[in-house]
């Protein structure tokens, strides 16, 4: 009984496409499925970030090779499609994990003030630069629909795979000033249960990881007095609405991933799962 579990969880000899591979979140997705004997492509607009996480797997003993892909661009998702399968074989599994966030997209206050005049350092709703905030929600939703119209068909022609899109904690209440970014998100959500009932009769799982709060880089400089290292009162908010008193890790992420990628989760599909530490559970 034991060893059917465990074999459950079995990756070894997969094939895994991981977007914005070269990055804090899905860079440690990266290694530990490379741990785990997947072999994983790792894409990323920035190849030098991705040649490094590359680095790391093979160094590791596991098998990974990188590719710089801008994941709007049709023409470079095809090529790497072409040449992750040439090399390895249609891949199995699908990390749609890049995506980020714009100031052009977002308000510089919470709450919109009438009487608050404009300035240099101001932007309200009415401020939000169109081009800016049509970035945003190309690269967290529209690239996802683009990765996965390219990638699942050899999955779907396998009868088998597991899709794992990258949500948000704004996908299910939107975050305040993050106008774009909320949007996007919860079009991944929305999308990721279209998509699984869409494919449900092929063999092929379509999920969602919806991380909260993580002090990846970028959070620490939205989070942290670059000057003092105390905690902005942004921060203070997120940690008093999280139960569990903390910041996520990278490999917090990995276990749910792990689950949605294999045969234990075989009967799981279009769900989102949140990786909060209960914040959004949470309710004063």
């Amino acid at each position: 009984m034991k060893r059917d579990i465990l074999k459950r969880f079995d990756l070894t000899g997969k094939v895994a496409v991981i977007t914005g591979g070269g990055g804090e979140l899905c860079g440690a997705m990266a290694e530990a499925l490379g741990m785990m004997g997947v072999r994983v492509a790792v894409l990323d607009i920035d190849l030098e970030k991705a040649e490094a996480r590359s680095l790391t797997i093979n160094h590791s003993g596991g098998i990974a090779k990188p590719f710089q892909c801008d994941v709007l661009n049709m023409d470079q998702v095809r090529d790497c499609y072409e040449e992750i399968r040439s090399l390895w074989g249609p891949p199995e599994f699908l990390i749609n994990g890049a995506g980020g966030n714009n100031p052009r997209g977002s308000t510089s206050d919470e709450f919109f003030d009438p009487e608050k005049l404009p300035g240099p350092e101001t932007q309200s709703f009415f401020d939000l630069n169109p081009d800016g905030f049509r970035q945003v929600f190309d690269l967290n939703f529209m690239s996802i629909f683009l990765v996965t119209q390219v990638f699942s068909r050899g999955m779907v022609e396998m009868g088998k795979g597991s899709i794992v899109n990258i949500s948000s904690m704004s996908a299910f209440t939107p975050l305040t000033k993050v106008a774009a970014y909320s949007a996007a998100k919860a079009a991944v959500s929305n999308f990721t249960r279209w998509l699984a009932v869409h494919f449900s009769r092929t063999g092929l799982r379509v999920n969602a990881l919806a991380p909260g709060f993580f002090m990846t880089e970028q959070m620490k400089f939205l989070n942290i007095d670059q000057k003092t290292g105390e905690l902005l009162p942004r921060a203070h908010k997120v940690i008093a609405h999280t139960p569990m008193g903390r910041f996520g890790e990278p490999d917090d992420l990995i276990g749910a991933l792990i689950w949605l990628l294999s045969d234990a989760s075989s009967f799981v599909t279009g769900v989102v799962v949140p990786i909060d530490g209960g914040f959004s559970s949470y309710a004063i």
